[in-house]
Order: C-alpha cells, then structure tokens, then sequence
C-alpha cells in the first residue's frame, strides 16, 4: 500500500515543469518596447523682447454735428448727397428765405425812417441853440428838443439792431457746413417744412481725418504708460481687418483715474487717417509698444502647450527623455512667447511632436526648429 505516497511525491514534480512552461510563455509574447518619439526641438533664447500690449479699441470721429435748421421754413434745395465728402463752410442746404427778406426789408424801413426823425431832431436842436442862447426861447422848449434827438439817436440802434438780427436770420436759410467730413444719410428732404431746433436734424456730419480710437488698458500697464507717454507721445498703431498694412498714430489721452470696478485705464489715439480706411464706431485692434524686457526668456510659441493646469512645455532631459514642465507666459510678441517663470535661457525644448509625446518618454531628436540654430539639436545629443 505505496501508491499514496508515490502519489505525493509527484505533486512538485507537475508544479515545477508547470512553472517552466508558464515562464517560456511569458518570454515568447513579452510585449516589444516603445520606440523612442521623433521630435524637433529648439533651445530657449534670451532676447530684447519689446512690452507689446493688444487690446481692442472702438473709433470715435473727433468732432460730429447733427445740423439743424435755425429758422423755420420750407426745406427748397439739399445741396450734397447721402455719404458725400464736405469742406468747411460748405453750403448743404437751403430754406426759402422769403419771409426772413421781408422781415429784413420791414426793419430796414423803420430804420430808414428813424434816421430821418433823427436829422430833423438834429436839426432843430442845431437851430434853436443860438435862439435859447438869446432868450428868445425858454430852456424847457430847448431841453424837449435836445430830448427828441436823444430818442431819435437811441430808435436808430435799436433799428440798427433789428437789422442786423433780421441779416443773420436770412443768413440762417443757407446752412453751411460747420467742419470738414463724411455727411451721413439725409433725414430730411426737400420741400418738407423745417422747424427751428428740431430735434430730427437735416443730417449728421462725423470728422474722420483725424480720427480718435478709444481703448483700456489694465491699469497694471498705468506705469510703463505714464513712463513710455513722459518725453514724447506714445506710439500706437490699428490694424484693420481687410486692411493689408497697419494704421500708425499716437497717444493723446491717458485718463486721470483707474476705473475702480474694472482696474482698467481709458487712453485715446490720434490718427491722420488720410486714407479714411478708420470709420466712427469701427472695432480695431490696437498695438502699443510700452519699453523692452532686456533677456528676457523666449521660445516659439508653438512650443508651448494648454493644460487643464494651464501652460506646459516638454524639456529635453540629458538622458534623451521628456520632462513635462509648467511655465508662465507673460505675452506673445511676433509669434515668440516670452516665458516669465517655469523655463531657463539654454534649456531645450520639443517644438514639433508633442501630440505623441508624455512625461518621461523616450525622444529621438530629428532636427532643430525654425528659429533655434543648429546648436539647438546638438544641445539635445543624438537620439538613441
């Protein structure tokens, strides 16, 4: 009665070549390692970045005047048409004068008939002065005389007055333009009755040579302003969309208080605007360069990549390995981005690739980016 124990002695006989044949399966499909990610990298520079600040501006016309009649009247004659260019002085319309002719020609008669109460009272007083001297007159007559020709000279200016009032209310039927511009769309045409100071006006002229862009800054940005603005005016510039070339003008205003609820700061900029490519009420971008950042830390901007925990780049280790780093950007000027914190000038970084690449894996450095230099590759060594 053996076979019990020859029984239990197999046991680690079957477990053992088990064991061997598991681990011969292990080795036969082990899974091939990953090959190293081609990359082309870059070498993070210093370089004299300029402070450049892109905000958005809206145009505003220097001066704009909703013209409107003075006297009331029928509207005769419109002398320009919707969206024309105009002069200063320009005539733009006229209401029929007739009415204002005759208030003219009414008080250039009583003024007519005034001055000649005037010399007739000047003439008394001239002729009985010598008489009153004499006796021959009393001195209450001689002071009535010299009394009607203190009111015939005071009817005179009064007349004189009305005359010129009536002038300027038949100068006010011909309406010219107040300043040089673009007139808008025509309100209202002729033949329709004008009221004085309507509130409809006839039309609204805006400048636009020059012309303002108004825009904010965060009121960070207050102190390089004030610095920037301090010997000569700021230079600023538009870029328009449809536009092939910038628009270059300067800074004429810098508000007198940081807006509390906003922390912003209003600035306006001049432009000749001789091309008349800038348009009341346009949205523009505006550029403002406010100093340089001596060394400052750069890379291209593609090289940087957004997170959920905001910005990172891919250094390359000297083991030919990829270490995923975040930075900050401090802005983005000419397509480079100038890294304020996260990154040293020197080190290198994946330009191109990184959508294959993770923190930790394998590189193999193809080439150096637009940009970096040859020494940029080297930099990384060969790949492996």
């Amino acid at each position: 009665m053996r076979f019990p124990e020859i029984g239990f002695r197999c046991v680690p006989f079957v477990a053992f070549v088990s064991a061997l044949a598991l681990a011969a399966c292990s080795r036969q499909h082990a899974p091939p390692a990953v090959p190293p990610v081609p990359v082309t990298v870059v070498k993070a520079a210093t370089r004299d970045m300029p402070v450049l600040v892109n905000v958005v501006g809206r145009v505003e016309a220097i001066n704009s005047v909703a013209v409107k009649s003075l006297v009331e009247g029928q509207l005769l004659q419109s002398f320009v048409k919707d969206g024309d260019d105009i002069a200063v002085n320009q005539l733009l319309f006229r209401i029929d004068p007739r009415p204002a002719e005759a208030a003219l020609h009414q008080a250039e008669a009583a003024q007519a008939k005034d001055q000649a109460t005037l010399q007739q009272a000047r003439s008394q007083v001239k002729r009985y002065e010598g008489i009153a001297a004499k006796g021959y007159l009393s001195a209450d007559q001689m002071e009535q005389y010299r009394t009607n020709l203190t009111a015939a000279a005071a009817a005179v200016k009064v007349d004189q007055a009305n005359v010129a009032a009536a002038k300027v209310t038949l100068g006010y039927t011909e309406i010219r333009s107040p300043l040089a511009g673009r007139i808008g769309r025509i309100l209202i045409q002729p033949g329709n009755v004008v009221k004085a100071n309507d509130t409809n006006a006839l039309v609204v002229i805006n400048q636009i040579a020059p012309i303002y862009v108004n825009f904010a800054l965060p009121g960070s940005l207050l102190g390089r302003v004030l610095v920037a603005q301090k010997d000569v005016p700021l230079d600023a510039s538009v870029t328009i969309a449809g536009v092939a070339r910038p628009v270059d003008g300067k800074v004429a205003f810098v508000d007198n208080a940081v807006d509390s609820t906003t922390g912003t700061v209003k600035l306006r900029a001049e432009f000749g605007n001789s091309e008349h490519v800038l348009w009341p009420g346009q949205l523009v971008s505006v550029s403002l360069t406010l100093g340089h950042d001596q060394n400052a830390v750069v890379l291209p901007d593609h090289a940087v990549q957004n997170g959920p925990d905001g910005a990172y780049v891919f250094v390359v280790k000297p083991d030919q390995r990829a270490e995923q780093r975040s930075v900050t950007v401090a802005r983005t000027v000419e397509g480079q981005a100038v890294i304020e914190k996260g990154l040293a000038a020197g080190e290198t970084v994946v330009l191109d690739g990184q959508s294959r690449v993770e923190n930790n894996a394998s590189l193999k450095v193809t080439g150096a980016g637009s940009g970096s230099g040859t020494e940029a590759a080297s930099a990384a060594g060969p790949g492996p």
